[in-house]
Parts: C-alpha cells; structure tokens; sequence
C-alpha cells in the first residue's frame, strides 16, 4: 500500500519505488510492449520511414481547466509527429516527482495520460522514475520521446514559396491564458480552457492535399514565433493580418487588461500551416469540416519582397511583429 505523499524513499530502488511503479505507473499504462522490469524495449517497425521526437514538461499548475502535465506531455510529444506528418506509435515516459507529491494527485495525472494515450493510439513503451529532494522540482516534471511513422508526403521549410497562405486551425492563445488565470497570480478568474489535443486528425486531412508544404504547432511563443522560423528559414517576409487571426473573446480581454499579445501565447492543439495559395480553400474547407478546425483562417502570406515579419493592423496599419524575448508566461508547457 502507497503512502499518501511521495518520499525519497519512492526513488531508491527497492519497495517502495516498485510499489509506486506497480500501483501507479504500470496500472495506468499497462500495454503488451510496456514491460517494467526491463532496461530496454523491442519495437517492430515495417519498411516506412520513422520519425522520433523529444520533449519535456513543467508546467504551474500541475492541473488547469482543459488538462494536466500528463495529458499536455501526450498531446505535445505527439503533435509534434503529427505536424512532421507521421502518425505517432510510441512514447517513452520519464517522471521526476519531488518528495512531497500527493500520492492522489500524482495517480489523476498518469490515469489522464494514459487516457490520453489511449485516445490517439499510442502505447507508451518504455519510462523511468527518479525522485527529487523537496524544493527541488515543481511537484512533477515530465519527460517524453516519440516515435512516430511517416504517413504522407514529405514536408520541409525548403519547400515554401513565395506568396505561400499560412493558415491557422483555430483560435489563438487559449493554453497560454488557461494556464495563467489557474495561476490566480494576478487575482483573476475566467472561464477559458487550455486548447490542448491531438491535431492528428487535422495534420492527417491536410496531408491529402499535395500543396501542403509545412506545419507547426505553435507552441512556446505562439503564432508570432512561428512566423520569425518561418522569415528566418526562408529570407522571405511574413505579412499576417490582425482581422484574420482567431482569438476567443475571453482570451483577448484578459489579454487587453494585463498587455498580453495573444500572437504570442501558446496553444497546445493548433496547427499552423503553408500551403500553395491555389489550395488554400481546400485546406480550409477540410479543417472547417472537422470539430478541431471549425474556427481556422488564412491570416496571412509569404512575400519575398519583404524581410520581416509585419502585422496588418484592423485600422489598416502595419505594426512590426518583433521576435520574443522575455517569457511573459513562464512554464506553460
């Protein structure tokens, strides 16, 4: 029987770090390529192409309203396969709690990860546990590899063009915002939730159309940062359009009282996408087909006659898009 909060002990190697393993971990993700007791893991692959990702999570709060840091290191690890064009198969899963976790809390997020899991079909393969003195971790970090097969045409930064559409799959920012009112840093309360889910069933759709050229989830540094990669890949500049971009009203009022620019904010289940203007409807008319992309928009384009990355302001201004520095959310992802 567990404890009620983690101790050191829970990372020495003996009982009680078997125990949590068995009761939690293995209980959670139990799958026939999932074996606990071993150092390494056999994947069995077909003739395709593999695709492998890394990544690490710390987000604050542990839980905010559209998810936790075990359902956003599912999400994040796979979108990132998804929007290279693979369909995700694997993840390995490393878990650094720090002594003093709830026992409670910590079985809540590896049951919404495993769930998470499930949803999108991905067998987490293979994990480690380690345990760190109180004060040294945020209650849970979380790290995570992917593994993932190619499942359409390739994609690349040196297939763009110029006068390429960047197209958005929904509204901005919503992660970014959720993750801070769970925060009460700043006294506030709102109803907006973290849009994190898998974008496989939009990366899929827009794999269909042979114009696509690239995709991005835009994570840390939201839309705006996407477009600097983009100016930076290309020498090209990217014009996008302020009446275009998707932002929820609540997220833009939040934003409008604290100096927030929701170009900026993360999402964690958007896809940012260019493609050959001549298909650009039909990207847009796929996702709008599907409930994770009734909201997209084209919101701008690729021109090589400029190098910079411009916003097209509502009063029919230009505003310079400058690249981040300051993380004015730090630890959302």
């Amino acid at each position: 029987m567990l404890d009620t909060h983690i101790s050191l002990a829970h990372g020495n190697g003996g009982r009680f770090m078997r125990e949590l393993i068995d009761e939690i971990f293995a209980r959670h993700l139990s799958n026939p390529a999932l074996d606990v007791q071993a150092d390494a893991v056999t994947l069995t692959f077909d003739s395709n192409e593999v695709l492998f990702t890394t990544d690490g999570f710390t987000v604050q709060p542990l839980e905010f309203p559209g998810g936790n840091i075990g359902s956003l290191a599912v999400h994040g690890t796979t979108n990132d396969l998804a929007v290279a064009g693979a369909i995700p198969k694997y993840l390995s899963l490393n878990a650094f709690i720090e002594e003093g976790m709830e026992i409670t809390q910590l079985d809540r997020i590896i049951e919404s990860l495993a769930a998470t899991a499930r949803e999108i079909g991905v067998a987490v393969a293979a994990g480690d546990t380690k345990v760190l003195r109180r004060g040294e971790g945020g209650g849970l970090y979380l790290a995570t590899t992917g593994i993932g097969i190619r499942s359409g045409h390739r994609l690349g930064l040196d297939l763009i063009r110029n006068g390429d559409a960047i197209i958005v799959s929904g509204p901005v920012g919503d992660h970014g915002i959720a993750v801070m009112l769970a925060r009460e840093d700043f006294g506030l309360h709102g109803d907006v939730c973290s849009d994190a889910a898998s974008v496989l069933p939009l990366t899929q759709a827009a794999l269909e159309l042979a114009g696509l050229r690239f995709m991005r989830d835009p994570t840390r540094g939201g839309l705006a940062t996407v477009c600097h990669e983009l100016q930076r890949a290309t020498g090209m500049g990217v014009t996008v359009h302020q009446a275009d971009i998707p932002v929820r009203d609540p997220v833009q009022s939040v934003c409008d009282m604290l100096g927030y620019d929701p170009m900026y904010l993360a999402c964690e289940g958007r896809v940012v996408a260019v493609i050959d203007p001549a298909e650009s409807a039909a990207l847009l008319e796929t996702w709008r087909a599907l409930p994770e992309g009734r909201d997209a928009a084209l919101v701008g384009h690729l021109d090589k006659s400029v190098q910079r990355v411009t916003l097209a302001t509502e009063l029919g201004g230009e505003r310079i898009l400058e690249e981040l520095e300051d993380d004015p959310l730090p630890r959302i992802c």
